[in-house]
């Protein structure tokens, strides 16, 4: 127990506050410090999110270059040359001979770029960091960061080791990098709207990206293809979804994570193959040790009623916070300057990753990275159980969900199969045990 509650109070003593100057400071004083010397960027992952990022990269910064693509499938690879090329002529120089597929395309990206972004199944985000890290390269990592506490633990270690190797890690939760956002917390902190009580967070939705079986690929092969559908891959969806909500609550709440939570769900409207094993829909109720509550819900049901909203309730106002308003005492709304354009989150991450390569001067979001990450872990524990989890208990755990990924082939036996209908068995609260 000892070691474990010296492990939350390294979370608290976080490094947040000069990220975030940092961030500011990047933002203020430009995007390139030393002119157009060539930065090699490589992508792991290469669906919607990882060329995504590949783009954010190169309108951050003139002088990168998407050297190489890495994905399991080499295809789906060599299928996004032509329309990177097509938005960025100039500045992408990747051929078919650097585009890698496998599950160790990540190891050779790595070994021809400077920087890799990473945006492939979340259960490889802390494997392919540590990989990259240890190979002397800045990262960019998309979230959730981690799906199991084993795999926050080797995030936690990689991006410690950046720290020592005084290398950048930037994370994908973009909130914390939204203008709107920043300007809403830094009020939030300022007392607007008195002690805050309560939290609620809603990320409502239909389902993510379905991916019918193609005839050519064998049950792990379709299981890659569809990821998002399967809990061993993605990390179910408070992981996969809720993140963004619970980094911006705990964020709010200057970075304090809960003690305990607990939460409910499970499978009720999904029907069919397609959906793999994943739950539809999940419920937290995150306690913190000054009382306060945070409310968290995901849905991925169609027609049905769909919302992304944080709302902070406090002792003398609410806020809005993905509306950047306040009520209450001290009524306000966010106004951007009107003569600067609003930027998107996802570039302005990117700029304050290559500011802070050409300044020499590391940029590194591990810390709300793992922490915000956790806090869902523990909640989809809960959902999955049906019992209560303690910080402590999650942080003290060291499973995977499925097998470790560094012993994952494509030829394995799967972790989950269907039954004859197709139907693939889901966890059961008050069965199923994780902890």
């Amino acid at each position: 127990m000892a070691e474990a509650k010296a492990t939350r109070r390294d979370f608290l003593k976080t490094s947040t506050a000069a990220a975030s100057a940092a961030a500011l400071g990047a933002m203020a004083s430009g995007a390139y410090a030393a002119g157009s010397d060539v930065i090699r960027v490589g992508v792991v992952g290469c669906g919607g999110r990882g060329t995504g990022a590949a783009l954010n990269a190169m309108n951050a910064d003139p002088g990168v270059r998407l050297a190489a693509l890495g994905d399991v499938f080499l295809d789906r690879a060599r299928g996004k040359i032509d329309g990177l090329k097509k938005q960025k002529p100039n500045q992408v120089v990747v051929d078919e001979a650097h585009c890698f597929g496998g599950l160790d395309a990540y190891r050779r990206v790595i070994e021809c770029v400077d920087v890799v972004l990473i945006a492939c199944a979340a259960k490889f985000h802390p494997m392919y960091t540590k990989a990259a890290i240890e190979a002397g390269k800045h990262v960019f990592c998309e979230k959730p960061h981690a799906i199991d506490p084993a795999g926050i633990h080797t995030l936690m270690a990689a991006t410690e080791l950046a720290k020592q190797k005084k290398l950048s890690f930037v994370s994908g939760l973009h909130s914390r990098y939204d203008q709107g956002y920043r300007a809403t917390v830094e009020r939030i902190h300022a007392g607007a709207i008195g002690d805050i009580v309560a939290i609620e967070e809603n990320f409502l939705r239909g389902p993510y990206g379905l991916y019918a079986r193609a005839r050519n690929l064998n049950e792990v092969q379709f299981q890659f293809s569809n990821q998002y559908h399967f809990a061993w891959l993605s990390g179910d969806d408070v992981p996969q979804s809720l993140v963004h909500n619970m980094d911006r609550a705990t964020w709010a709440l200057k970075e304090k994570t809960p003690v305990r939570c607990h939460g409910l769900g499970g499978r009720c409207a999904l029907h069919g193959e397609i959906y793999g094993n994943v739950f539809d829909h999940d419920s937290v109720v995150y306690i913190y040790a000054d009382g306060v509550r945070a409310y968290a819900f995901t849905r991925t049901v169609e027609r049905c009623y769909n919302d992304g909203a944080s709302i902070i309730l406090g002792s003398k106002g609410r806020c809005f916070l993905t509306s950047c308003r306040i009520e209450g005492e001290t009524p306000w709304h966010y106004e951007h300057p009107k003569d600067t354009p609003r930027k998107s989150p996802y570039d302005i991450e990117h700029e304050v990753l290559f500011t802070a390569i050409r300044k020499g001067e590391p940029v590194n979001n591990g810390d709300y990275a793992a922490r915000s990450t956790m806090v869902t872990i523990m909640g989809q524990i809960s959902c999955y159980t049906g019992k209560e989890v303690t910080w402590d208990q999650a942080m003290k755990a060291n499973f995977t969900l499925g097998p470790k990924p560094e012993e994952c082939t494509l030829e394995m036996e799967p972790p989950v199969k269907p039954d004859a209908a197709g139907i693939y068995p889901v966890p059961i609260p008050g069965s199923t045990t994780l902890l």
